[in-house]
C-alpha cells in the first residue's frame, strides 16, 4: 500500500506540473538561478561572508553584467533586426531575378521561377509581417506584457530568497528521505548534482563561446547581422544542432540579400562548420568535458523525445535531465554488475 501511495503522490506531482507549468516557468528559472549560484555564495561564506550578504553581493554582480551587457547590445541588436526584417523583404525579389536563373544555369533543370517565387515571396512578406506585427502586439497587449513583465520581476526576487535559503531548503528535503535510504538516496544526490552542475555551468559557457565565435567569423567576412544571428545560433545552441541550423538559414539568406551572389553563401558555411570544429574539438572538451559522456545518438534521442513529450520545454530540459538519468544508471550498473542475478550465484 505504501508503494502504491507513493506512486499516486508521483503522478499527481507530475500531473500538477505539466498543468501549471506557465505558472510554474518564473519559479523553474529562479531555481536554476539558485542552483547555479550556490556554489559561489558557498565560497563567500567559507570567507566569512554572511548568506545574506553573499547573496547581495552575487545578485548585484550578475545583474550589473546582465544590465551592462543588454545596454551595450541593444542597440546593435535593434539595428541588426530592422535589417534582417528588410532582407526578408526583399529575398522574394532577388530568388526571382537572381537565385533561380544561377540554380538553373548550374543545374540544367528548368525551374518555374513565377511558382517558386511566388511561394518564396509570399512566405518572406508573411514571416516579416509577424516579426512586425509580433513586437507591436507584445508592446499593445497589456495582459501578455503585464505578465512578462511580472515574470521578469519574479525571477530574480525568487531566486533570491531560493538562493539564500539553499542550505536550509536541502535540509528540509532531506529530513523527508526515509532513513533505511538515506545514504543511497545522498549518494546519487550528489552524483547526479556533480553530474548537472558540469553540464549546466559547461553549456552556458559553449554558448557564449560559439555565440561570440559565430558573431567574429560572420563579422570577417562582411555580414551586417553577424551579431544579432551569432547570438540567437549561441542562445539555440543548448538545443542540440537547432542553432547550428537555424544560424546557417539565417546567415546564408542575410549574406545571398546582401551581396546577391551565391559564392558568399560558401563563406557563411565556413564560419560555421569552423565554429562546429571548435565546439567540439575545443568548446565542448574543456569546457563541458567528459563527465557528461553522452553518445551522440543518445542526445539525439533524448531531445526528439523531450521535445514529443513536453513541448518545447522538453527540448530545453532533455539534456539537463537525461544528464542526471545517466549519473543514476552508471549506479545501477554498477549494482547489477555485483548482484547474484548477474554473476549466477542464485
Amino acid at each position: 500500500m505504501q508503494r502504491f501511495f507513493f506512486l499516486a503522490i508521483l503522478i499527481l506531482l507530475g500531473w500538477l506540473t505539466i498543468r501549471l507549468s506557465p505558472v510554474l516557468t518564473p519559479f523553474l528559472l529562479a531555481a536554476i538561478l539558485a542552483y547555479l549560484g550556490n556554489p559561489l555564495v558557498t565560497y563567500l561564506q567559507r570567507h566569512r561572508i554572511g548568506r545574506s550578504w553573499g547573496t547581495t553581493l552575487v545578485f548585484v554582480i550578475v545583474l550589473l553584467i546582465f544590465a551592462g551587457s543588454i545596454m551595450a547590445l541593444l542597440p546593435v541588436i535593434k539595428h541588426q533586426s530592422l535589417l534582417f526584417v528588410e532582407y526578408l523583404q526583399k529575398y522574394g525579389g532577388l530568388l526571382q531575378s537572381r537565385l533561380i536563373p544561377q540554380i538553373a544555369a548550374a543545374t540544367g533543370i528548368q525551374l518555374d521561377s513565377g511558382a517558386i517565387s511566388h511561394y518564396a515571396t509570399s512566405n518572406a512578406q508573411k514571416l516579416a509581417t509577424w516579426l512586425g506585427h509580433g513586437v507591436q502586439v507584445a508592446l499593445s497587449s497589456g495582459s501578455g506584457l503585464l505578465t512578462g513583465a511580472l515574470s521578469i520581476i519574479l525571477v530574480p526576487v525568487l531566486g533570491f530568497y531560493l538562493l539564500r535559503d539553499w542550505p536550509r531548503l536541502l535540509v528540509r528535503i532531506d529530513q523527508w528521505i526515509p532513513q533505511k535510504h538515506a545514504p543511497l538516496v545522498r549518494l546519487l544526490s550528489r552524483d547526479a548534482d556533480t553530474m548537472l552542475m558540469a553540464f549546466l555551468r559547461g553549456q552556458l559557457l559553449v554558448m557564449l563561446a560559439l555565440g561570440c565565435s559565430y558573431a567574429i567569423g560572420l563579422s570577417i567576412i562582411g555580414l551586417k547581422t553577424a551579431i544579432l544571428i551569432g547570438l540567437i545560433a549561441g542562445i539555440l545552441s543548448f538545443v542540440p544542432y537547432l542553432g547550428v541550423i537555424s544560424g546557417v538559414l539565417m546567415a546564408s539568406l542575410a549574406m545571398y540579400v546582401q551581396t546577391g551572389s551565391l559564392l558568399s553563401v560558401a563563406w557563411v558555411l565556413l564560419v560555421f562548420f569552423i565554429g562546429q570544429i571548435l565546439e567540439s574539438m575545443v568548446f565542448t572538451p574543456y569546457l563541458v568535458g567528459d563527465r557528461i559522456g553522452l553518445h551522440p545518438v543518445a542526445v539525439i534521442f533524448a531531445v526528439m523525445a523531450g521535445g514529443e513529450l513536453f513541448g518545447f520545454i522538453g527540448l530545453l530540459l532533455a539534456l539537463p535531465v537525461t544528464a542526471v538519468l545517466v549519473a543514476l544508471l552508471r549506479h545501477f550498473q554498477n549494482w547489477y554488475l555485483q548482484s547474484p542475478y548477474y554473476l549466477g550465484k542464485e
